[in-house]
């Protein structure tokens, strides 16, 4: 185990109990020795657990006993019965007890009884059905914590790259009008903060792709380089921040070029994600920038076409789980005072 082990153990949620999130959070654990995970506990149903899984068990209301139990049983903290359960089929009263789950891991980690959240899967058409309203979790994470969800930063990190959509979940029509010169600077500063204070690394090396073909080849290929991007670059380079850009998005991702750069800028979606899975479908993580706690995420949905089949790659979860600990190891280090 890594020295995380004798930190505050990491709140895992398993976010909607018919999904892969409890068996996913159980074979993790199966896996701890041999990926040196810190201490965890799964939050949540205890039965959706049992209904996918066989190993050992251990219920837990506090943190100590986390601890205690980790080496010899799963450690669960059982908040309440989501009703019949059969995997593969959300139900409103799961999609309750996801919310419930949710809102005490955010709970013990930002009162300091974890060192860091994972938030395993939900369906967001079951938390609609009883009435949530927000896009996801990251922005009802982000509310509870008091930071607007604007700041709070979308990051896609794996071994070999990190990645940041400028703009998400909007259609590709209206990336043009939504990206501007002060969201740019924005989310720079946001994504240079977290590389310094959750990443440990001092002097962040920054790159931005370009939204046209060859990054618009001068104007010729389209104007947002030239009239939103390029301003951005030189106001973020007056700061102080070492950043290139716009570059052509077709050659950023090439390993002699990826290399040189800690975190890439995208302007859509699909132009940080797409290249993203290719290289890390099963070792990536989800995590969240600019939210006073840690947060990483799995990078995949519910699955519930395969729960409860025991083909679920609990790989992504893993390793949202040793980020967890890796970044909540950084920020300590970085919040320490100087000697």
């Amino acid at each position: 185990m890594t020295d995380t082990n004798n930190r505050r153990p990491i709140a895992v949620t398993m976010g909607d109990p018919a999904g892969v999130g409890p068996e996913v959070t159980a074979r993790a654990w199966d896996a701890r020795r041999e990926n040196s995970l810190p201490p965890f506990v799964a939050i949540g149903d205890a039965a959706a657990i049992s209904a996918v899984w066989d190993g050992p068990v251990a219920r837990v209301t506090d943190m100590d006993e986390v601890v205690r139990a980790f080496g010899d049983a799963l450690p669960v903290w059982h908040l309440e019965d989501s009703g019949p359960l059969t995997p593969g089929q959300p139900t409103p009263a799961g999609a309750t007890c996801a919310l419930h789950t949710l809102e005490t891991g955010i709970g013990l980690t930002r009162n300091q009884a974890s060192s860091a959240l994972v938030t395993g899967s939900v369906s967001k058409y079951a938390l609609h059905s009883i009435g949530y309203t927000h896009p996801g979790q990251t922005e009802f994470i982000a509310e509870r914590c008091g930071v607007t969800a604007t700041n709070a930063v979308m990051m896609l990190a794996g071994p070999s790259l990190r990645v940041v959509p400028l703009t998400v979940h909007i259609p590709l029509a209206e990336v043009s009008e939504r990206l501007t010169t002060e969201l740019i600077v924005a989310k720079a500063r946001i994504v240079a903060r977290g590389l310094r204070r959750d990443f440990g690394i001092e002097t962040p090396r920054i790159a931005l792709a370009g939204l046209n073909p060859h990054a618009g080849e001068s104007g010729q290929l389209g104007g947002e380089e030239e009239r939103i991007m390029a301003p951005a670059v030189a106001q973020l380079a007056d700061e102080g921040l070492i950043i290139d850009g716009p570059l052509a998005a077709d050659g950023l991702f090439a390993p002699a070029i990826r290399e040189r750069y800690d975190a890439l800028l995208c302007a859509y979606h699909d132009q940080a994600l797409a290249p993203f899975k290719a290289l890390h479908f099963h070792d990536g993580v989800n995590l969240t920038l600019g939210l006073p706690i840690i947060r990483t995420s799995p990078d995949h949905g519910t699955a519930f076409n395969i729960a409860g089949t025991g083909t679920a790659d609990p790989g992504p979860t893993i390793a949202a789980i040793a980020m967890a600990a890796r970044m909540a190891l950084a920020r300590e280090r970085s919040c320490a005072p100087a000697k």
